[in-house]
């Protein structure tokens, strides 16, 4: 493909976004509002309360929703895909105005307080099959992982939001991984808000070298140099997203994510000779959120 086709063919994705968006947009405005989101259900009281953390007892609120992204075929491919991808987050209702970022992980926000928040953090990482794409011939698969671990965001002040995440991988990859983000976060109109920002990830060993690294029967199987992958800073990037919000319970988006590969993962064969450093998703979503009690 040349870079003329290319740059055709990001023009068009970007045209099919806009427009699904503003289809979407025009879609939701049309459901009633209402002043505050109802609390769909009651939970009983948990049996025991956790030390030093708050009771659960009370009013919370969940996002839910969904979305899709146009993104690379896997880490550190020049082509893309598209893909569904699912929202969920949880915190006590009442609280300051959730904001989501598109790299955020599904999350629960167990302490609450002010202008900060934590808990506990959940991502999945898909499977990469090396029979689903040419650069990957010879490179074996990787298993699907499973990253468990905790969040927490902080408002100094109520345009800013700082949020660091730490998972630790399970399946694909059993490495630690570390999600730093900034959002500035401005009201354009009433409901409509713009936010952007710049994002850091870093990786350990584990969590890199089974994505990057190419071993000896791997590099005789694929036809790449033999490379050991270690951990480190693993990419920068800069997002900006564009919400509007129909309703106390509606909300739509559209945003752009953009990653530059570092270290081990941007010097890897595969990157550098079969896919690019560069990583650009584009997405777009709509979530419902709604109140439940726990007694």
């Amino acid at each position: 493909m040349t870079h003329l086709d290319e740059a055709a063919l990001r023009l068009t994705v970007n045209a099919r976004l806009t427009t699904a968006f503003l289809a979407a947009l025009g879609a939701i405005t049309a459901i009633p509002q209402s002043a505050s989101a109802q609390t769909a259900f009651t939970l009983p009281a948990p049996p025991f309360e956790l030390p030093m953390l708050p009771s659960p007892s009370g009013n919370w609120t969940v996002m839910v929703g969904i979305g899709g992204e146009y993104t690379p075929d896997f880490v550190g491919s020049k082509n893309g895909k598209f893909l569904p991808i699912p929202i969920f987050t949880i915190r006590r209702a009442g609280s300051i105005d959730q904001f989501r970022g598109p790299r955020d992980s599904a999350s629960v926000a167990l302490l609450d307080v002010g202008n900060f928040r934590a808990g506990p953090a959940f991502k999945f990482v898909s499977s990469r099959k090396s029979d689903k794409y040419a650069e990957l011939t010879g490179l074996g698969d990787v298993k699907a992982a499973y990253e468990l671990g905790g969040f927490v965001e902080y408002y100094p002040v109520d345009w800013l939001r700082l949020r660091s995440e730490l998972r630790q991988g399970v399946g694909g990859h059993t490495g630690t991984v570390a999600d730093i983000s900034a959002d500035v976060i401005v009201p354009l109109i009433q409901r409509l808000t713009i936010s952007a920002g710049p994002r850091f990830t870093w990786k350990s060993t584990k969590a890199t070298a089974p994505y990057f690294g190419v071993d000896a029967a791997q590099a005789l199987a694929s036809g790449l140099p033999m490379y050991d992958a270690k951990g480190g800073a693993h990419s920068v990037g800069f997002g900006s997203q564009i919400s509007y919000r129909i309703n106390p319970q509606w909300e739509v988006h559209a945003y752009v994510e953009y990653e530059k590969l570092l270290g081990d993962a941007a010097d890897s064969p595969l990157v550098k000779l079969r896919g690019s450093s560069n990583q650009t998703t584009i997405g777009l979503g709509a979530s419902y959120s709604f109140d439940f009690r726990i007694r």
